[in-house]
């Protein structure tokens, strides 16, 4: 736990956190920060995609049908329990549900940095279960809002097809699934010609991006009381049940300790990048306060901070 909570990446992001909240004029041009988050979704998915060409079907297709399996199941869940316990209405429950069930690259790529760090290995296939985690929770979720919409409501009139279609051509999905399969075609040979631009750096690239996802999280935190109690426990509680529950499943599935751990990371973390842009547009009548605090200034912190080497804990405990 000290390990982690001493690597640069996480002092990074308390230092946004703490600029933020004293009011610091620190500020990235956003120009660099568009920068520095194509620059890590290229990385994940070029070596993701590599590592995938060297792995066989054999490997892939249990852990694959789990992280599928966990995308489209959490959405339902917490639709639920967000409807009956938190009395959200229809819309707001659908946009938990579409955040919570879909993934954070930047979360996942924390936990790789995580495992490298202390030297734990790990399937290198994994970034592709985060490319398959992505969209299908947060159709699923605007799904649900349509469906249980009552019939005088009035909603948005854009179709699924199109939402589905701007979230594959979204900057994130387009990048990830590109160069997953870029990667892949590639092979070795491929990866070699550009390791040392998407390889050694990552790790000070993300150390960047955190310092500025700790301002964007600090000054967020003022929106906290907005939410109440039932957000704050909610941003903390199902993260932890889905990481037992991801990394329980990816034990069954064959994962190592470190690959499990990382399926864990996945389930428990919350999308602030491609489901705000959906919700905006699909669940206009979401409070963008409760789905953007609990993913943004509850869940991501807590992940980046504690949660990952809490889910890394659980994992030794299970295996051993």
């Amino acid at each position: 736990m000290l390990t982690s909570l001493l690597s640069p990446m996480v002092l990074a992001f308390l230092l946004g956190i703490t600029a933020a909240r004293v009011k610091s004029d620190l500020k990235f041009p956003d120009s660099l920060y568009q920068s520095l988050t194509i620059y890590l979704l290229i990385a994940i998915g070029m070596k993701g995609g590599y590592k995938l060409s060297l792995a066989s079907l054999d490997e892939v297709i249990l852990p694959a049908a789990v992280a599928i399996g966990l995308c489209c199941t959490i959405p339902l869940w917490t639709y639920w329990i967000m409807r009956k316990a938190g009395k959200f209405d229809v819309p707001n429950a659908a946009a938990l549900a579409a955040h919570y069930g879909s993934v954070s690259a930047v979360t996942f790529s924390a936990a790789i940095a995580f495992h490298e760090t202390l030297g734990i290995s790990f399937e290198e296939f994994m970034p592709s279960m985060l490319a398959m985690m992505e969209i299908p929770a947060i159709l699923i979720g605007i799904s649900l809002a349509r469906i249980n919409a009552p019939s005088s409501a009035s909603h948005s009139e854009v179709s699924l097809k199109e939402i589905a279609r701007e979230l594959i051509a979204g900057k994130s999905s387009l990048l990830l699934l590109g160069f997953l399969i870029i990667g892949f075609a590639v092979g070795k040979s491929g990866w070699e010609q550009v390791s040392p631009l998407f390889d050694t750096p990552f790790k000070g690239v993300l150390t960047l991006f955190l310092l500025e996802a700790g301002l964007v999280a600090g000054r967020k935190l003022s929106d906290l009381k907005k939410g109440g109690l039932m957000i704050i426990g909610f941003g903390i509680f199902f993260p932890i049940v889905h990481a037992v529950l991801g990394i329980w499943l990816g034990h069954l599935a064959g994962l190592s300790l470190g690959g499990a751990t990382i399926l864990g990371v996945l389930a428990a973390s919350a999308s602030y990048i491609a489901a705000p842009a959906a919700c905006r547009v699909a669940l206009p009548e979401a409070n963008p306060s409760y789905y953007l605090t609990a993913a943004l200034a509850i869940t991501f912190p807590f992940n980046i901070i504690l949660g990952i080497p809490m889910y890394h804990q659980f994992a030794e405990f299970l295996y051993h």
